[in-house]
């Protein structure tokens, strides 16, 4: 009898052995989506996780001091209503846009798989047939369908999940990978807008009188702008890189842990349309870019149960 260090490993990387006594056989059992999709999937869904919850303040904080230097520094005290007027609604629309988006990724269900749905009399009530197995997550004693992956932070296994992370204090999986790519989305495109802004009022500043460029005194203006730069910079830079490795991660339909542990495919391909539809929706609409709008898969299959 193997140890039950040994038998969790198995199950982990399930390698064909049953990590109960009534768990037997060799073959893989098609589980229906109902049998292990969390029950309170309409339920706000929160990680009391002290680090994720200081990136998740930190992340707010940084675009309200982003809205504050727009807004007080380079937008209201410029000569030209027009261009406040149309910088100011669209920063402001990206930046309303971006954080609506993180709250809908932190607050989203992932794709839980129920927890502790994996007893005998629950797996005896599956009638399962000679030959068929399933699989039981050790560590939150949960039924656990291909794919999905235990999180040591949220602490129960993830439908389809690609990574955790502390800046929505949440993991990316089945349920909020579209808010989490829009999340980059949006702070990718208010970084550089406020990077493009920031040339602009130097460039103004520098051709006109410092002291009537801005409400605030040159040294602290500058020190505003220069700060405001770094940020903008370094989060263009991270979740335009982010923003591209999640869109690759949904075309190839392979998630960032698949990747990383280099799984062999055990799931039917599908082009590169049918995942993102899978992702954010069916059919194709402008609603695929609101936060607040959760997708409608249609026909489009959202998650590959049967091998």
């Amino acid at each position: 009898m193997k140890s039950p260090v040994h038998r969790c490993r198995d199950v982990e990387h399930g390698r064909g052995q049953a990590s109960a006594g009534y768990l037997q056989g060799e073959q893989r059992i098609p589980i229906s989506k109902d049998i292990i999709t969390s029950s309170s999937a309409s339920a706000m869904w929160f990680i009391r996780d002290a680090c994720g919850i200081i990136c998740a303040v930190i992340t707010w904080l940084l675009v309200l001091y982003a809205e504050f230097v727009v807004l007080f520094v380079m937008l209201l005290p410029s000569k030209n209503l027009t261009y406040s007027i149309v910088n100011g609604t669209l920063f402001n629309s990206l930046a309303f846009l971006a954080l609506a988006s993180h709250f809908r990724a932190m607050c989203t269900d992932p794709g839980a798989v129920p927890k502790g749905n994996a007893t005998k009399e629950y797996i005896e009530s599956l009638q399962l047939k000679p030959g068929q197995v399933v699989y039981k997550c050790p560590k939150c004693c949960s039924i656990k369908p291909d794919r999905a992956h235990h999180c040591s932070v949220c602490k129960r296994c993830i439908r389809k999940m690609d990574h955790h992370c502390p800046w929505v204090n949440n993991c990316v999986g089945e349920n909020n990978q579209k808010y989490f790519v829009l999340f980059t989305m949006y702070i990718a495109l208010i970084s550089l807008h406020a990077l493009v802004m920031v040339v602009f009022h130097f460039l103004y500043c520098f051709e006109d009188d410092w002291t009537k460029c801005s409400s605030f005194s040159p040294p602290a203006t500058v020190i505003l702008l220069i700060l405001l730069c770094f940020e903008g910079l370094l989060f263009l830079i991270f979740t335009f890189v982010m923003f591209g490795t999640q869109v690759h991660s949904i075309c190839t339909d392979e998630t960032g842990i698949e990747q990383l542990k280099k799984e062999e495919r055990r799931w039917a391909k599908k082009t590169k349309w049918m995942n993102m539809r899978a992702v954010f929706g069916h059919p194709f609409s402008i609603l695929w870019f609101s936060p607040f709008s959760t997708p409608n898969h249609g026909k489009a299959e959202t998650y590959q149960y049967v091998v």
